[in-house]
């Protein structure tokens, strides 16, 4: 019989405060949000590696805050409110120049509002050219994000899988941990692959269906691998 092709029903993922699991890799940026509007400087970067959980937090303190984003055709209207709250994700790759960072960031130093930003650098390492924006991102509170730990990682998996209405056994899940991306972004693509998965084979997620999704998880990134780099440099005799 063929594999039953899944239906792609829309899966919005839930980025409130609710859902943030709490870790040791996590536990100082999660204070540092829920502290808000208690901070000590008006301008807040948590810091951390890809899949972290940085846009995460920022997203839950937006919900809380009423923050919105920081876009570049919206900057003037932004810096025009009193005691505006905004995020600022990327901020080592976001597409403002550096005359509107500073406009930004100064604004909120000098108490017109509050801004947090995320970064995968820390902002006193940022390669900005301009010295008052350096000065004023080294000024601010810096909240550090390390890569997802064991418990963490462990918990945000029962909650997609939960969300997904996957029940899984603890055997299976220890499995798929211990072998995937260390990464809040894998898990939540692996679970959104493994919910596709059990619907077209019409399986239970288990260990044998979960060995499939990685295995095909690790093809790509070998495939991508190759196609990157088709002429590898060759090595001398």
């Amino acid at each position: 019989m063929p594999a039953q092709i899944p239906l792609e029903l829309p899966h919005q993922a839930s980025h409130s405060r609710d859902d943030i699991v709490l870790s040791g890799s996590n536990r100082l940026a999660v204070e540092a949000i829920d502290s808000w509007p208690a901070w000590r400087h008006s301008v807040l970067a948590i810091v951390g590696p890809p899949g972290s959980g940085k846009t995460h937090l920022a997203a839950a303190w937006a919900e809380r805050t009423g923050a919105v984003p920081v876009r570049r055709g919206e900057l003037p209207a932004l810096l025009e409110q009193q005691d505006f709250r905004a995020v600022l994700d990327d901020i080592d790759r976001c597409d403002l120049g550096e005359d509107e960072l500073f406009a930004v960031v100064n604004a909120a130093r000098l108490g017109g509002g509050t801004l947090l930003a995320t970064s995968r650098r820390a902002p006193r390492d940022l390669p900005f050219a301009l010295a008052d924006l350096r000065s004023r991102l080294a000024a601010a509170t810096v909240a550090e994000l390390g890569a997802p730990d064991d418990e963490l990682l462990a918990g945000v998996l029962v909650k997609l899988f939960a969300d997904r209405q996957i029940d899984i056994d603890a055997k299976a899940l220890r499995f798929l941990g211990e072998r995937m991306e260390r990464s809040l972004d894998a898990a939540r693509r692996l679970v959104a692959e493994a919910d596709r998965e059990a619907l077209a084979s019409k399986e239970r997620v288990t260990r044998r269906l979960l060995k499939r999704v990685l295995d095909r998880e690790a093809e790509a990134v070998r495939h991508q691998t190759v196609v990157s780099d088709p002429y590898p440099a060759a090595t001398e005799e």
